[in-house]
């Protein structure tokens, strides 16, 4: 079942692997499911089953017009739990894909859902205003992000991977390996998608869909993220999701699953045994 459609008939790519409690991995923007890979195949091979899809607009995924709003997304969340029949499951959002596990767990009650995990997640709020007033001023964001990605969005995405990895920066660098990877994956998105979005998880607040998690959950995040700061993300939604683990990467920066993909491995794995 490589796809699913949605009710609005946009095609889905799922990934589905190995057998046991199912897990359902999100990935952030501007990448696709296979940036997940690391942890999924460790996943699988300790017993879970792992899905992990294509957002729409990126990817493998069809790319609509519409539908890149965190409603939208969370109800394609639950298309993708129905049609695989995932009952009991864990869901992990990375970066962006934390707003659709908190918009899950809202609008759709956190259905089939026994754990959550926000790593490296936008939850709650990004934005500046009168309640954020240490969030990103709407400016900056026309100004630093969707401007120059309409102007040169390859150049944007090279400049972007370095946040993203801390390359030059922190301590934990990675290869130009990995550097290319990001760059096919972001080539992969919709324009739209990618504009869409950048919309959705820096100006969507999810600080009163906080309640909702009524699950054990996770939260992992790098001291070193300048992508997505963790005193506006990860400590602010610790504060406000009851049954939360906060697990901080002293140095790591935005993308730690591949920073430090053995760590992160095995604190999931450790999160889901318990």
């Amino acid at each position: 079942m490589p796809f699913i459609k949605t009710r609005d008939g946009t095609d889905l790519y799922v990934k589905d692997w190995g057998s046991g409690r199912p897990v359902i991995l999100i990935h952030g923007w501007p990448l696709n499911a296979d940036s997940w890979e690391d942890q999924a195949l460790a996943l699988a091979e300790a017993g879970h089953r792992v899905i992990a899809y294509d957002r729409r607009g990126f990817g493998r995924s069809g790319q609509p017009w519409t539908g890149y709003e965190y409603d939208t997304l969370s109800d394609d969340l639950a298309q993708v739990i129905e049609a695989t029949g995932a009952r009991d499951a864990a869901i992990f959002g990375f970066s962006m894909g934390g707003g659709e596990v908190a918009r899950y767990m809202s609008r759709h009650g956190g259905r089939n859902v026994r754990a959550a995990g926000l790593i490296a997640s936008v939850v709650p709020y990004l934005l500046q205003d009168e309640t954020n007033p240490d969030g990103t001023p709407i400016d900056l964001i026309e100004e630093q992000m969707k401007t120059p990605i309409r102007q040169d969005r390859a150049a944007f995405f090279i400049r972007f991977a370095k946040y993203f990895y801390g390359a030059g920066y922190v301590t934990s660098s990675v290869s130009e390996g990995v550097l290319d990877g990001f760059q096919r994956m972001a080539a992969q998105g919709s324009i739209k998608a990618i504009l869409d979005c950048v919309d959705a998880f820096m100006t969507t607040d999810l600080r009163p869909d906080l309640p909702s998690f009524t699950v054990p959950t996770l939260i992992v995040h790098g001291t070193a993220d300048q992508t997505v700061p963790i005193d506006l993300s990860a400590r602010a939604a610790a504060r406000g999701i009851g049954q939360a683990t906060l697990l901080e990467y002293e140095g790591e920066p935005h993308g730690l699953n591949v920073t430090a993909k053995d760590r992160l491995t095995a604190d999931m794995l450790a999160f889901l045994a318990g």
